[in-house]
Parts: C-alpha cells; sequence; structure tokens
C-alpha cells in the first residue's frame, strides 16, 4: 500500500455524483427485488436468502481489498439494497407486522448498529472505513438503513400518498436535508446518515411507482425491463462521473 494509499478510505467521497448513483441503486433494489420475490415468484424469505449470501461474499470482497473499487462498492450496495427490499417485505408481510411495525422495528435496529459502531470506535463517520471492524459496523447499518427505507417507503405509499406523492415527499426530505448541510452547522455526520437512508425510501417508491399497475398508481413497466434500464443508468453514472476515495480523518 502506497503512502497516497494509506490516507484513503475504501468508500467512495461523498460528491453529488454519489448521492445520484446512490439514488439509482435504491430505485434498482427495489424494481429488482421485487423482480425476483414477485415476478419469478421466488417469494420473499428465498429471495432474502439469495441476496444476503450475495451481499455477504461482496461484503467479504471489500473486506479483503486494499482499496476503494468503484464497481465492488456499488454491486455491494446494490446487493444491500435488493435484499433490504425482500427483508423488509418479508417482515412487513409474512410475519404479518405491517409497515409500521416493520418501521419501527428496523429503526431500532438502525440506530442500535449506530450506537454499537460509535461507542466502540469513537466515530460513525464513512471517513473512518478503512479497518475490516469498521467495515463491518459501515456494512450492518447500511444493510439495515436500505431495510428500513424500503418499509418507510411502502408505509408512506400505503397510508395515502401513494407511490409519487411518497417520492415527492421523500424528494422534499432529502432536499431540506441538503439544505440543512450547506446553510446549518449541524453535524455533517448526522446530516450523512439522513440523507443516506431517506435515498431508499424515495428509491422505493419511485420503483413502485415504475411497476406498479396502473390501478395502483403505477406506470405498470415491467420489473426486468425498469430493472435493466435502472441498472444501464446506474452503470453508466459510474463509469462516467469521476470515482474518489474519500480521504480518512486526521
Amino acid at each position: 500500500m502506497t503512502g497516497t494509499d494509506a490516507m484513503l478510505t475504501k468508500v467512495p467521497a461523498v460528491t453529488l455524483g454519489f448521492w445520484i448513483i446512490k439514488i439509482l441503486a435504491t430505485t434498482l433494489g427495489e424494481t429488482g427485488g421485487d423482480t425476483l420475490s414477485m415476478t419469478f415468484d421466488f417469494g420473499y424469505l428465498a429471495s432474502t436468502a439469495i441476496f444476503l449470501g450475495v451481499l455477504l461474499l461482496l461484503v467479504w470482497a471489500q473486506v479483503l481489498s486494499r482499496r476503494f473499487h468503484p464497481m465492488l462498492y456499488w454491486a455491494t450496495i446494490v446487493a444491500s439494497t435488493t435484499a433490504g427490499t425482500t427483508l423488509a417485505d418479508y417482515a412487513d408481510r409474512s410475519l404479518g407486522i405491517g409497515y409500521l411495525g416493520g418501521t419501527a422495528l428496523l429503526l431500532t435496529g438502525v440506530l442500535a448498529s449506530l450506537a454499537l459502531w460509535y461507542f466502540t470506535e469513537g466515530s460513525v463517520s464513512v471517513q473512518t472505513v478503512a479497518s475490516p471492524r469498521i467495515e463491518c459496523f459501515y456494512w450492518l447499518t447500511i444493510t439495515l438503513s436500505q431495510t428500513l427505507g424500503t418499509a418507510l417507503g411502502d408505509w408512506a405509499a400505503d397510508a395515502g400518498l401513494g407511490y409519487g406523492g411518497g417520492a415527492l415527499v421523500f424528494g422534499v426530505a432529502l432536499a431540506l436535508v441538503a439544505a440543512a448541510y450547506k446553510f446549518t452547522p449541524l453535524s455533517r455526520v448526522a446530516v450523512f446518515w439522513c440523507a443516506f437512508i431517506l435515498t431508499r425510501p424515495l428509491g422505493a417508491t419511485v420503483g413502485d411507482f415504475f411497476d406498479k399497475p396502473h390501478d395502483e398508481g403505477g406506470l405498470d413497466v415491467s420489473r426486468p425491463l425498469a430493472s435493466a434500464i435502472l441498472a444501464i443508468a446506474m452503470l453508466a453514472c459510474i463509469l462516467l462521473i469521476p470515482q474518489r476515495a474519500a480521504t480518512k480523518n486526521a
């Protein structure tokens, strides 16, 4: 490892390009997860097992890698968001705890993960993600937040907002968080995690808006087609938008 590598983390710098790709990834996670569990009729539990298996392999590869690799990182993000989609659907629907119950349970999980990470390492900043233990906290928190976002997006849509209305609400909420980052002295770490979590219900509602039937308020685009379009758009952004590793905290 060179001296320059030693100053870098194994996750991307947080830029506008990062958020564009993240929203595409979360939307792909929704349509991709639903494709396997619903369109291909694997069911929520089997689909979750498949996606979690892929996620664990990719996280392992992430931990073993010595530097930031954009394709590997974003593949791991997509695996976490597809696993989050089917896991949330399994909890909400198959276990019968409902959208509100699933949201409350998963919010508790995200807060517990962040708290354990903070009390173990002294920080939950992404600028510290360079050691195997911190990487494990990072990917656990991300996976839980992706799962929370699915449940939250479904809850908002089911509560009367619909998919389009839900996407609008979460989009406005994300814009307000961005404004707080730019114009207030709020903790940059806290604002980052708020924004990171909010991108997931935004992606969930946008994904559902694309593929749900017309009578449910969607555009009725086939899930495999929507997933393919999103995957191509995401790949193009990864290749065209400059990707660099975040710098470690001093």
